[in-house]
């Protein structure tokens, strides 16, 4: 799918997802099953697990329905399934909360790599909704004490469809917050996702191999990547499916490492939108990312346009490297996981506060083709560097405080105005 065609679907696909969910919410309306009318104490101490999945299989078992954690401030919980055509409403004021015993949480083989179950998990389910104005707090903090050890994940949609998640906070999981993995037509909207600053690998939303994804009116505001859009794990033998077809829309990023594509991206990624979006002091901002050991032949048609960041340490940074440029570049083989990113627009974008502008850096083997930077405006401690990539600019603008402006390295193919 071309840029072109891709704008099309964006504008004529947003609004049937949204009604699409609203119907799902509709549909699994018609049993209401409150967790405490199955033993849920809710006193934020005694775990509250069967409850909450009794309630959930009464429901699933009457075709579908509300699962309500209301009336009470916490219901603590080790992991949780839930299943097609129920919505999870977790209401103002009442937090779903993890277990903080790590032996609630068994090891599982998860993405192809070693993992442990999530507080929250659907497989193979689909007309799914979590929403209520509520939290889901996994209270993590214990779990990054041990960073490169297997950690649960908080909520995941493994091989789902038609899901929604709105009105709700999620903070604080030991690991990526949320993560649609292999799913389709999935929508994140009026959502806040929350971590602490030095909390490793907290990213906020993760689609994994997903596709037709909708995040709009979303704050993100994490230890690690704000959004993280992926597709196959470094040195995968294949093969792997792609992420395509996402937008994202009025969200506002505050710390973090930003709006990333990669780095795992060996099925591929095609057709991102991203659209009037406020980053502040976030650690990067307009980010893609690969290396030689993870990309794939087909990334790119991505548009990313009216965007204002503040403080941002690197607003731009597109790198074939990751995660460390090297000293001295040097040509290589294509393999079939060499990246080749393409069809790039950047518009409407100003950034202040900067330590560097931007950094755009792509393989000699696979420079980065048709970059477009469009009333684009940087301005920072050190200016852009840009190295193998066709770039063709209109009204870009760098501000260094030291150094050069725009450093153009080798390989650089275009014009600069």
């Amino acid at each position: 799918m071309k840029q072109h065609d891709f704008m099309q679907w964006s504008m004529s696909k947003v609004l049937p997802l949204m009604v699409c969910s609203i119907l799902a919410v509709g549909a699994g309306a018609q049993t209401v099953c409150n967790v405490r009318q199955y033993g849920a104490k809710g006193d934020g101490i005694a775990k509250d697990t069967a409850a909450i999945q009794k309630a959930i299989d009464v429901c699933a078992s009457k075709g579908g329905g509300t699962v309500v954690l209301d009336g009470a401030p916490m219901f603590v919980s080790a992991p949780i399934l839930l299943k097609s055509h129920i919505t999870l409403s977790i209401a103002a004021g009442t937090t779903l909360a993890g277990s903080t015993d790590h032996a609630d949480y068994p090891d599982k083989q998860e993405f192809n790599d070693r993992g442990k179950q999530a507080l929250i998990t659907a497989t193979n389910a689909e007309d799914i909704t979590i929403d209520g104005g509520g939290v889901i707090d996994g209270r993590g903090a214990s779990w990054w004490l041990k960073p490169f050890e297997p950690r649960p994940r908080l909520v995941v949609f493994d091989h789902c469809k038609h899901i929604m998640m709105q009105n709700i906070t999620v903070k604080d999981s030991p690991m990526w917050q949320i993560v649609p993995y292999y799913s389709d037509d999935l929508t994140f909207r009026n959502m806040q996702v929350l971590g602490a600053l030095h909390s490793h690998n907290t990213d906020g939303i993760d689609p994994f191999s997903s596709s037709n994804i909708v995040i709009d009116h979303v704050t993100i505001d994490t230890g690690d990547d704000n959004i993280a859009i992926k597709s196959g794990q470094p040195g995968s033998p294949g093969p792997d499916a792609p992420s395509r077809n996402i937008v994202i829309t009025d969200c506002t990023f505050l710390r973090g490492h930003g709006l990333s594509i990669g780095s795992e991206i060996a099925g591929g990624v095609q057709n991102v939108r991203a659209e009037r979006i406020t980053f502040k002091s976030t650690d990067q901002g307009i980010r893609v990312k690969a290396n030689r050991d993870r990309g794939n032949a087909d990334i790119g048609n991505f548009v990313f346009r009216d965007i204002t960041m503040e403080d941002v340490r690197t607003p731009i940074l597109l790198s074939e490297f990751y995660p460390k440029i090297p000293p001295t570049i040097v040509a290589e083989n294509v393999t079939r996981l060499t990246p080749f990113f393409h069809d790039i627009t950047i518009e409407n974008v100003t950034a202040t506060g900067a330590r560097q502008a931007a950094v755009i850096v792509g393989l000699p083997e696979s420079p980065i083709r048709n970059l477009k930077l469009i009333n684009v405006h940087l301005a920072g401690q050190h200016g852009a560097t840009i190295q193998y990539a066709d770039v063709t600019a209109k009204d870009f603008t760098v501000k260094a405080e030291e150094g050069e402006n725009i450093q153009i390295g080798s390989g650089v193919n275009g014009s600069l105005k």
